[in-house]
């Protein structure tokens, strides 16, 4: 007996975070993307669940990080069935790379930790277990996540993963603004640092810095709303899906903010 439903609405806020005209505008963006046509994975077999229900079922499942065995029942589905909607649908619902970019936007990059069970790419890291570390950068304008870096072992600090996982390349030719931990990109704009001499910084530095941590803080609430998603706070699934699983919950917090 299938429990939750996209045709009744009063589940789609609780599971997803979004609104139901909002949903209504993921399930159509997946359904050109490809979501109907994809079968069941066996031939001759189709979907037991609608799109709608396939699509809330992966919101679900990222929101709430149930296990399968506790997901699939919810949407009268076997485990297995629930896993083959995840890994096929997921995909389907990752943010994509604006080809169009504003002159005078300016990016916020900062990199979080992830919490990661598979250790082929999960290292020991700060937090004292297993994570990945995730570059997320955002406008500072609209506050729109507008790239995220491959994930890399946790161990590895930000300044070395802004350039290995490629989100380097993703915000070249626009003014990057960081913290002090992307030192040695010069590419990146960091906080002016206080003098080895122990001496206080000028006057107009101490301003310069104060504005500079207003506009990073904004990173800092985006990655704190994609991780109300509760999948990015204990990753379970294998790492090389995380990409994806990351850039689906970008896109999510995008169609929220924008309303």
């Amino acid at each position: 007996m299938q429990v939750i439903s996209a045709a009744s609405q009063e589940w789609i806020f609780p599971f997803t975070g979004l609104q139901p005209a909002q949903f209504r505008r993921l399930v159509r963006l997946v359904a050109e993307r490809g979501g109907d046509a994809i079968a069941d994975g066996r031939p001759g077999r189709q979907w037991s669940l609608n799109l709608a229900d396939r699509v809330l079922l992966v919101a679900a499942y990222w929101r709430t990080n149930l296990t399968m065995r506790q997901i699939g029942p919810l949407f009268g589905v076997s485990h297995s069935a629930a896993h083959r909607v995840i890994d096929t649908l997921g995909p389907l619902l990752a943010l994509t790379p604006g080809h169009r970019r504003r002159v005078d936007q300016i990016t916020v990059v900062d990199g979080t930790l992830i919490p990661t069970r598979d250790r082929r790419l999960a290292a020991p890291s700060k937090n004292y277990r297993y994570s990945t570390n995730l570059q997320v950068a955002i406008d500072a304008h609209t506050r729109l996540v507008v790239a995220l870096g491959d994930p890399q072992p946790g161990n590895r600090n930000d300044t070395i993963v802004y350039r290995t996982s490629g989100i380097d390349q993703k915000l070249a030719g626009r003014p990057v603004m960081a913290d002090g931990a992307y030192r040695g990109n010069p590419e990146v704009i960091i906080p002016y640092r206080k003098p080895s001499d122990g001496s206080e910084l000028p006057a107009w530095k101490t301003n310069l810095n104060k504005q500079h941590r207003t506009v990073r803080a904004q990173v800092e609430h985006a990655l704190a709303r994609m991780k109300s998603f509760k999948i990015l706070r204990d990753y379970r699934r294998a790492a090389s899906t995380l990409t994806d699983t990351a850039a689906g919950i970008a896109h999510l917090h995008n169609i929220i903010l924008l309303g």
